[in-house]
């Protein structure tokens, strides 16, 4: 068996340049992982496959995030006076104009193909030790993986690279999505009898168990009709098309899936906003994660807290937040009616009582948490959309906070960062000087919307975090049971999905635990929105749009667009070494 270097952000030049896995010439820095004949580990190739999850993958603000997000009427990341220019990559994923040479869709394009390598040689190591105690059931997790990061990649990119290992042709072939999908269900369902179910044979939510698979098989099935039709001008897709062993449509296969899970054991998070706190670990209604540690030894990432965290609202004195992406006015807008939703907004309580109530009248909070790794006190933000004056602690010039004489951290008002002269006041409108450009001006860095959605980690600095990453959870195999209800002429049962996640969250004792409130009809426009209340910000936007048919409107930053933007571009650089592969319609 060859040598193979598996290089982490250059892994697909090197399958595509040699048309094989050995790149031993590229002077490139590499993962210590040589495997070959007996030598060769399953165990710590499986261990790497998974890794790559959280090597910024699916972590990461700019990578699959911020391609499924960034382009939504739901998220974005304009470029903020002199904060956030980078050539215009972020901005260039809202105004649609990506183009060939966009960074962040070229650092995508690397961390899905670096999955697929990475799983491939994951099952290639396997093949090489037959004997390997637990074969079925890695080569299941392996092959479930790879399903798993080609299905991304066909989503985003219209394509994927892939060597078919269980063939004696085993050459570098390109994957099209119209074509492909249709094999990937059927090889997800093929290995399910080898999988274990979660909590078996020590798995948890990071491993990909029989849930796993059947909730990625949900998830391709809801969207096999766009990726089989995906360039349809008037977006009239096939949802009810025949499923792939003739038995019922693709809607009944997503309500088939998505049952299993509802029926399986899992339970809706009372408290919404614990499905994305620091301590979600075993969080009862995770069904697939990411897993991070907050251990600088492997890779972990804050940037859903991080990125849109204001730089003055600091968790500690040594933690602050960058100023960067925001709710766009569209869909913050679509929550009117809804601010009582235990989802909106959640208030902090300290244990003595005091509720940070972030509008002027909480003058001090107790200084009874401390940053576990400085011992330098820590302040709780409220969760959450985060709109108008915020207020949070100061700091001392001494490398603390500012107290109160008897002994709490003092709060008041907040002013940005870089123009001390604005008052950090969120507003919904962002009134960019040329509306189909996110670009603000310096006095305009406060506009938007913030998401405190995702528990801010103020462990080992900015970067890093222990908050696990649900890619996918209960709240979302009710919310695709829902849609295919709804697409199947089921209203009824659609509503009463809609209202299962309305009414399983409750709010803050502030209000008596009270439970959300049930609606009482559902229509497009409603299940819409309600998908929103429950996905947002968890890189479910885009498809919900496509299927929708809202992704080529025009919307904040961006004018009406033509549906070859509904994939991304392979990145010319790609393109440039590679024979066999093609750019996409549009390009």
């Amino acid at each position: 068996m060859k040598m193979l270097n598996i290089i982490s952000k250059t892994a697909l030049v090197c399958i595509l340049s040699a048309s094989t896995f050995s790149c031993t010439d590229l002077k490139e820095d590499v993962i210590d992982e040589v495997i070959g004949g007996q030598t060769s580990n399953p165990e710590s190739a499986v261990a790497a496959a998974y890794a790559q999850l959280a090597e910024g993958t699916f972590t990461d603000h700019g990578s699959v995030f911020g391609l499924q997000e960034y382009p939504t009427d739901e998220c974005m990341l304009p470029t903020r006076g002199s904060d956030w220019g980078d050539g215009g990559k972020w901005r260039a994923l809202t105004e649609f104009t990506w183009g060939t040479n966009n960074a962040a869709v070229s650092t995508t394009w690397d961390n899905l193909t670096s999955g697929i390598t990475k799983t491939l040689t994951a099952i290639e190591s396997l093949q090489e030790n037959p004997d390997y105690d637990n074969y079925d059931l890695f080569m299941a997790e392996s092959r479930g993986l790879l399903a798993l990061y080609v299905y991304n990649t066909l989503d985003l990119f219209n394509q994927a690279p892939y060597r078919d290992l269980f063939s004696e042709d085993n050459t570098l072939v390109f994957l099209q999505a119209d074509s492909e999908i249709d094999n990937l269900i059927t090889e997800v369902e093929a290995i399910i009898p080898n999988l274990v179910n979660l909590g078996e044979q020590q798995t948890h939510n990071g491993r990909f168990t029989k849930q796993a698979a059947y909730a990625l098989l949900a998830d391709m099935y809801l969207n096999r009709a766009v990726l089989k039709d995906r360039y349809n001008a008037s977006s009239n897709f096939n949802f009810t098309e025949e499923a792939i062993d003739n038995n019922g449509s693709d809607m009944d296969k997503v309500i088939y899936y998505t049952s299993l899970l509802i029926d399986g054991g899992f339970s809706l998070e009372s408290n919404y906003f614990d499905n994305f706190s620091i301590d979600n670990t075993k969080g009862s209604e995770i069904i697939f994660a990411v897993i991070q540690e907050n251990d600088n030894i492997r890779r972990s990432d804050n940037d859903f807290a991080y990125m849109s965290t204001a730089r003055a609202q600091k968790q500690t004195p040594d933690n602050r937040g960058t100023n960067g992406s925001c709710v766009e006015p569209e869909f913050y807008y679509t929550w009117n009616g809804n601010h009582d939703d235990p989802r909106f907004h959640r208030y902090y309580q300290y244990t003595d009582g005091t509720w940070f109530m972030n509008n002027g009248t909480t003058g001090s909070v107790p200084a009874e948490d401390t940053r576990p790794d400085t011992g330098k006190y820590l302040v709780h933000f409220n969760r959450g959309l985060q709109a108008g004056q915020q207020y949070g602690p100061t700091l001392d010039g001494n490398g603390g906070f500012n107290m109160t004489p008897d002994g709490r951290i003092a709060i008041s008002m907040l002013y940005m960062e870089k123009n001390t002269t604005v008052p950090m006041d969120f507003t919904p409108e962002l009134n960019f000087t040329n509306p189909l450009e996110a670009v603000l001006s310096q006095d305009q860095i406060n506009a938007g919307v913030r998401n405190f959605k995702w528990e801010f980690d103020p462990e080992n600095g900015n970067g890093n975090s222990a908050v696990n990453v649900p890619l996918y959870r209960l709240g979302g195999m009710y919310a695709m049971r829902a849609e295919a209800y709804y697409r199947k002429g089921s209203t009824a049962l659609a509503l009463a999905d809609i209202n299962m996640l309305r009414t399983s969250r409750t709010r803050e004792a502030l209000f008596n635990n009270a439970p959300g409130v049930p609606i009482a009809s559902l229509n497009e426009e409603t299940l819409y929105n309600e998908i929103g209340f429950e996905m947002y910000w968890e890189m479910y936007r885009r498809k919900q749009m496509i299927r929708f048919n809202t992704y080529d409107n025009a919307y904040t930053g961006k004018a009406i667009t033509e549906p070859y933007l509904r994939v991304y571009a392979i990145p010319q650089s790609t393109i440039d070494v590679t024979e066999g592969i093609s750019q996409n319609i549009g390009y």
